[in-house]
């Protein structure tokens, strides 16, 4: 990422879970050109429980997902696992979602939000993301 997140969501839904083999995911939400890729990746099209579609992106060495980037959303952003970057412990999660999915050995940090569902944007992010949002959309949410 060539430049800090706009938001890092903690996402308990049992997609995620399905998807990452994991009690929940880390993703980094930020700009599509914001991110550098270095070696050689392959997509792949899944369905979502929206219905509107997400696409994987895999390293093409090891198959670990890279990121993902929804189909309403393609070109736009990229949700970075968090778990792949460098230095994952600079981006810690903003906001803990989807909890009432998550597993119920799963601890929830008090000092984090949390939803036990989705959320309005501007109850969490900081104007800078906010702003960042609508250049991006040109909409609220």
């Amino acid at each position: 990422m060539t430049s800090s997140p706009i938001c890092v969501h903690c996402c308990h839904c049992s997609e995620c879970q399905r998807q990452t083999g994991s009690a929940f995911v880390l993703n980094a939400i930020i700009e599509f050109d914001r991110v550098e890729v270095n070696g050689d990746v392959v997509e792949n099209t899944l369905p979502t429980p929206s219905g509107k579609g997400q696409v994987i992106t895999r390293c093409v060495e090891c198959g670990v997902v890279v990121f993902s980037s929804y189909l309403s959303r393609l070109g736009k952003l990229r949700y970075v696992r968090v778990g792949t970057l460098d230095n994952p412990s600079e981006c810690p999660p903003d906001v803990q979602i989807f909890t009432s999915s998550k597993q119920s050995w799963v601890p929830l940090n008090p000092d984090i939000p949390v939803y036990e569902e989705f959320y309005k944007f501007e109850d969490v992010w900081p104007d800078a993301s906010l702003a960042r949002w609508h250049k991006l959309f040109g909409e609220k949410d």
